[in-house]
């Protein structure tokens, strides 16, 4: 799988992978990580974590990969296609205000985004889905029927999603993404988010 780190990329096979994740008592996926400013945040924050955040756009990713944080890694690549590399290896699953192709499969339950969620997460695994207004209003439906149609569609992919809260202004200003700092200023500030674990 490709890494990137800056402008420099690196090819990294499962051992070197595998590897990387030895000692750390939490291996979290960030999906469609952006600009990756949750992943340096959290890996900043959390030294006995280790944070991986997956995006296709190796772009948005230069300035936060430069980091030289051991516990944090950038890889190219997209949600519906994840590496075989990261097959069960995280132990926690991460989709922060999804838009476009990841919010599309979400919400018309992609099979090959759901199976590939299953594979690369433990048997105990943890997910969390923030969801924001603005996103799902461009596709085509309300905060509260997207956030009930992903809870459903997670549910059947074989997730139990039972908890479901509301994000106001001020959560949204305190959460460390780009995007959600974004939605504060914007039109509808607000989100959900949906917690639930493996079924």
């Amino acid at each position: 799988m490709e890494t990137i780190r800056g402008k420099s990329s690196l090819d990294i096979d499962f051992n070197g992978f595998k590897s990387q994740l030895k000692n750390y008592n939490r291996t979290v996926l960030d999906l469609g990580t952006g600009d990756g400013r949750y992943v340096h945040s959290l890996a900043s924050s959390q030294p006995d974590w280790f944070i991986v955040g997956v995006d296709a756009c190796r772009e948005n990713l230069r300035e936060h990969s430069r980091a030289k944080l051991p516990n944090m890694l950038f890889v190219i690549g997209c949600a519906q296609e994840l590496p075989c590399e990261f097959e069960g290896l995280f132990s926690h699953i991460t989709i922060n205000f999804p838009w476009g192709s990841l919010l599309d499969g979400l919400l018309a339950c992609d099979s090959g985004l759901l199976a590939g969620l299953t594979s690369v997460s433990h048997s105990d695994a943890r997910i969390e889905v923030r969801l924001n207004s603005g996103a799902l209003m461009e596709a085509g439906t309300s905060l509260d029927d997207g956030a009930r149609i992903i809870h459903g569609n997670l549910n059947q992919g074989g997730w139990r999603v039972k908890s479901l809260s509301c994000m106001d202004q001020k959560a949204l200003a305190g959460f460390p993404t780009t995007w959600a700092r974004r939605l504060t200023h914007g039109r509808d500030p607000r989100a959900f988010s949906l917690r639930g674990r493996r079924s």
